[in-house]
């Protein structure tokens, strides 16, 4: 049994590291289905449940510091795409669209909540809030919400497996979908000729990040400038008041992070390579460390929460066809506003370019409006289910 928290965190590490790399040498379908961030989860807490971790002062101290430093740092990395600019040249259509799809998942888990709460374990709102912020944002939005929110490690496991399962699912349906944009835009008669001055302004923004590489000097810039606003954010949000069980020390000090990555996005800052690699190193660590904390005791229960995710998606879908036929959208804007929710940049620029190759920008950004305000919207689900 290990108690020591250097040795701790290194297994840890270690045991991603080589999930990370085995995900991307070698080819195979599995890790399409199974990615490794649920491979990260589901190893990490069967060495808990195993017990090869133990308890003590120099593991508790260890795990609260480096999640405490890593989250606020890994928000802030990937803010940086988010150039708010280049957000309102999606025009209002586009954005009204991602937030109906943020607002109806958000429906989907409270209507599916309130149906179904007597069947869940103790703290299952919490953990449905901080699967609403992955599925309005992105797996990093799920993390700050778990820290923010204190969602029960074991608990928090289930909305893992709903993460994985329903969500690939959906995302299936919706690339099944991309041949039938005809039919879908015939129906809801719909105009698609405002996304072709869009594309072209996006698409040459996009083309210059691609171009540059990732060096040594950039990618220690990166890791500095993370921990210091880390460390900057924690030391003001610990001395901000709290309000109500939502607003705490950790939510301020997101805030001010989040706040921070968002300005520097619009500086020359964004423009260093390195930030959204080295933030996924620090999405897959944070998980690993939660993982650390959760067991597989109450997984029976796993039944009902993979049933309630599919429920949360169709009350989604629902609203969404009701919303396209009312006000005349196309499947794409449709698809993707629902992706770049519920997927994320993982797989929203995909179905965009599934679409054609030249609207991946507007997948691109789209999601990164995921990535911003999923924790806000996660929130706003945890204030929701509460009250129910």
């Amino acid at each position: 049994m290990i108690e020591d928290g250097f040795l701790y965190v290194s297994i840890l590490i270690a045991f991603t590291a080589v999930v990370a790399l085995a995900e991307s040498k070698i080819k195979s379908k599995f890790f399409k289905y199974v990615p490794g961030i649920v491979l990260i989860y589901i190893g990490c807490t069967l060495m808990q449940t195993f017990g090869l971790f133990g308890t003590s002062d120099s593991m508790d101290s260890t795990y609260n510091s480096l999640r405490g430093a890593l989250l606020p740092a890994m928000l802030m990395l990937m803010l940086l795409h988010c150039d708010l600019r280049k957000l309102f040249k999606l025009g209002p259509k586009m954005l009204l669209t991602f937030f109906a799809a943020s607002f109806s998942i958000i429906a989907g888990f409270a209507i599916t909540f309130a149906l179904l709460q007597s069947f869940y374990a103790p703290g299952t709102d919490k953990a449905f809030a901080a699967l609403s912020g992955s599925w309005t944002g992105g797996s990093a939005n799920m993390v700050v919400l778990q820290d923010i929110l204190n969602v029960p490690e074991g608990i928090f496991g289930y909305a893992l497996i709903m993460d994985t399962i329903n969500y690939s699912i959906w995302v299936m349906f919706m690339f099944w979908l991309v041949p039938f944009a005809t039919v879908f835009n015939k129906w809801t008669k719909t105009d698609t000729k405002y996304l072709d001055q869009v594309t072209a302004e996006l698409a040459a923004s996009s083309e210059e990040s691609e171009s540059k590489n990732i060096g040594f000097v950039e990618m220690l810039g990166m890791l500095a400038l993370g921990l210091f606003v880390a460390a900057i954010s924690t030391a003001i949000g610990n001395r901000l008041p709290e309000l109500g069980e939502a607003v705490n020390g950790t939510t301020w000090t997101i805030i001010i992070a989040s706040f921070i990555g968002v300005v520097l996005a619009m500086t020359k800052v964004a423009k260093i390579p390195g930030s959204m690699e080295l933030s996924k190193v620090m999405l897959y660590i944070v998980i690993a460390l939660i993982a650390s904390h959760a067991d597989f005791s109450q997984i029976l229960q796993a039944p009902i929460y993979i049933l309630s995710g599919f429920m949360i998606l169709l009350f989604h879908a629902l609203i969404m066809i009701l919303l396209a036929k009312i006000f005349k959208l196309d499947l794409f804007t449709m698809g993707v506003a629902s992706l770049a929710n519920v997927g994320g940049i993982a797989s929203a620029p995909i179905l965009a370019g599934s679409f054609h190759r030249s609207l991946i920008p507007i997948g691109i950004i789209m999601a990164i409006m995921g990535s911003f305000f999923g924790t806000y919207f996660g929130l706003i689900t945890n204030f929701i289910l509460s009250k129910l």
